[in-house]
């Protein structure tokens, strides 16, 4: 993460696949990492600021009103219910040791427009879903799998001061984010305003 984005940084949590894993876009700031996939669950943050989690319907780019959209696999919850695909476990993963209920985590947005972060051990796809409605989601999406990635991590000070770990993951510690990495993540900001920029 850029330094200058330290003062500003609220939290940060895991993301979803590799792309070798499953391919799937990812695009922020103008940079189109990898293309966009028709059919992927897609978290879009678009200019003005507002958040969604929709089935992707566009083309290879996202266009100019996104400022982020981050795809993986397809939705797990939509109109506040599992999906029928959320039944079949086999199609969410590889799983460590190929036992069907691991670590999991997941992105959803409820009514209000709120993001709702979850991870727990011994889940399958469907428990997963399952508790993203219990959370009120309308739309949810899986993120990583296995116990190696799921993490959320607040910070209590500016500049990442004081990381807390809360997810109960042996495999994580507080300060993971505060060193480089290849495996993308996402990052929260305090902002001043709907629609402020990220800070770099």
């Amino acid at each position: 993460m850029p330094s200058t984005g330290l003062p500003r940084l609220v939290a940060t949590f895991n993301s979803g696949f590799y792309e070798a894993d499953n391919p799937a876009g990812f695009y922020t700031h103008g940079t189109l990492y990898f293309p966009m996939v028709k059919g992927e669950a897609t978290l879009l943050r678009t200019t003005d600021g507002r958040l969604s989690i929709v089935t992707w319907t566009g083309g290879p780019h996202p266009g100019p009103t996104v400022e982020m959209a981050r795809q993986n696999l397809t939705l797990l919850v939509a109109g506040g219910h599992p999906t029928a695909l959320s039944q079949d476990n086999a199609r969410w993963g590889i799983t460590l040791g190929g036992v069907p209920a691991v670590w999991r985590s997941a992105i959803g947005i409820d009514r209000h427009g709120n993001l709702i972060y979850a991870a727990a051990p011994l889940q399958t796809s469907a428990s997963l879903a399952a508790i993203m409605v219990r959370l009120h989601a309308v739309s949810a999406m899986q993120l990583d799998i296995n116990p190696e990635w799921p993490i959320f991590v607040s910070y209590t000070g500016r500049n990442a001061a004081g990381p807390v770990l809360h997810v109960a993951n042996p495999n994580q510690i507080p300060g993971r984010f505060l060193y480089s990495s290849t495996k993308d993540f996402f990052a929260v900001f305090a902002t001043r305003h709907s629609g402020e920029a990220a800070p770099w």
